[in-house]
């Protein structure tokens, strides 16, 4: 396995391999909050130095998705309760006014293949599937998110803050009415899309967020 990194990884810089298989890790819930990562494992893990592993480790550290040990090495960190907040908020705001310039020139066929990975997820969702429905879901964003793919900035950003959502979206499905509320709320985003009302769609995208942001706080934290 460690080779197999490697040799995928060669036409890239080492350092940047690294530090993007650690992060998605990390982003993809493989090492949960709590997990420990010290060079050494890693090293042997992935088959390369330990520079490039402290390197990566160092820089993660900056970006706030792991922590110093006491003793030695790093634990994957848990956000805290204000941390996912603005997280979700971030998003609603990018989200609402990718989908406010979407509307402006969405084509029928777009709608008809958003409608299609709604239906998709309803029927994933009957069958309480919810790996289909987080998979449908996910390629319902996608496709919003390519529609504005060539504003590279904007599309950084979205993609970018999307993979710390996505951290914690597949358990939120999980809870209680979360893959229905889900579901609606692409149905809702449609339907603003059909009607080409930018203040409606901008509106309809950050309940959505914002409904997601309530079902991640209350699986993470429970009630406050």
């Amino acid at each position: 396995m460690a080779s197999r990194f490697v040799r995928e990884k060669k036409s890239f810089p080492i350092r940047e391999s690294v530090y993007e298989h650690i992060k998605t890790d990390i982003l993809s819930g493989h090492l949960g909050p709590g997990e420990k990562l010290t060079e050494e494992h890693l090293a042997k893990t992935l088959g390369v130095s330990r520079t490039p592993i402290r390197e990566a480790l160092y820089k993660l550290e900056s970006e706030g998705l792991i922590k110093p040990r006491n003793k030695r090495g790093f634990i994957v960190s848990r956000d805290s309760r204000e941390e996912v907040e603005d997280l979700f908020e971030l998003r609603s705001i990018l989200e609402g006014y990718t989908l406010r310039l979407i509307s402006q020139n969405v084509s029928d066929e777009t709608l008809n293949q958003l409608d299609l990975f709604i239906r998709n997820a309803e029927e994933a969702l009957k069958g309480r599937k919810i790996e289909e429905v987080f998979k449908w879901n996910t390629r319902f964003h996608d496709m919003l998110h390519e529609l504005v793919a060539h504003k590279s900035r904007l599309y950084r950003l979205i993609v970018n803050i999307r993979k710390y959502v996505l951290r914690y979206r597949k358990d939120t499905l999980r809870y209680p009415d979360g893959g229905r509320r889900s579901v609606e709320g692409h149905r809702k985003i449609v339907m603003s899309l059909q009607l080409k009302d930018p203040d409606l769609c901008e509106r309809v995208m950050r309940e959505h967020v914002r409904e997601a942001k309530e079902d991640a706080l209350q699986t993470l934290f429970g009630k406050t």
